[in-house]
């Protein structure tokens, strides 16, 4: 992928909870979209050349955790990929998954029957997308607050904006996503609607991540 600037490269680092006698280092990095956005020039050549993009990936993916290249090209992708959710141009959303990917939704939604449990590969993820649109009429956005990695699996922090479609009434709720990675590609994503449990989910506790900040 291409780089303009050093945006996203003002990593903080903070402490995973022990949950064996290792503690990898986690990076955070503070996440920003534009209210307006297109496609770029890398999302354009990775659409038309999806194997030279999954080959990139891998190479990205077999980087130090440290790496600043790793760095800005995770969180270039990360704010890339939420700006196209933001507009509903999935194929570019999934620029650097596996085709095979597992796409998994907040436990509230599932048990309340509005969406099934799993969405396999683009097809399924746009059934998703859609059953989540058929409720907010479409007017369901993201605003990303930041990004951690954890080498072999990320977390994306952000705020749902979301307008009821019955009533019309605006709504807020916290949204995050924990991802799993794959030979440096995304081969599942597990949704939370709470900050809380999504870093619980990966060992981490908001106390963890204020202390950091």
């Amino acid at each position: 992928m291409f780089w303009d600037g050093d945006e996203g490269l003002r990593a903080a680092k903070i402490t995973e909870r022990p949950r064996s006698h290792e503690s990898p280092e986690i990076v955070r990095t503070p996440l920003r979209v534009r209210e307006r956005s297109r496609r770029t020039l890398d999302q354009r050549l990775s659409l038309r050349f999806p194997r030279l993009a999954a080959s990139s990936s891998r190479r990205i993916g077999k980087l130090p955790h440290s790496s600043r290249l790793r760095q800005a090209v995770l969180t270039r992708a990360a704010w890339l990929a939420l700006e196209a959710y933001n507009r509903r141009d999935l194929d570019a959303v999934v620029i650097g998954w596996d085709p095979a990917f597992e796409y998994h939704p907040g436990r509230e939604w599932i048990e309340a029957g509005l969406v099934e449990p799993c969405y396999r590969g683009l097809e399924g993820y746009r059934r998703y997308v859609a059953s989540v649109d058929e409720v907010w009429g479409g007017e369901n956005y993201l605003t990303p607050v930041e990004l951690i990695d954890l080498r072999d699996l990320f977390v994306v922090l952000a705020d749902g904006r979301m307008r009821a479609k019955v009533s019309g009434v605006p709504l807020t709720q916290a949204f995050a996503s924990v991802s799993t990675l794959r030979d440096g590609r995304t081969i599942r994503v597990q949704e939370y609607y709470d900050h809380a449990q999504a870093l619980e989910a990966v060992g981490l506790t908001e106390q963890d991540a204020h202390s950091a900040s």
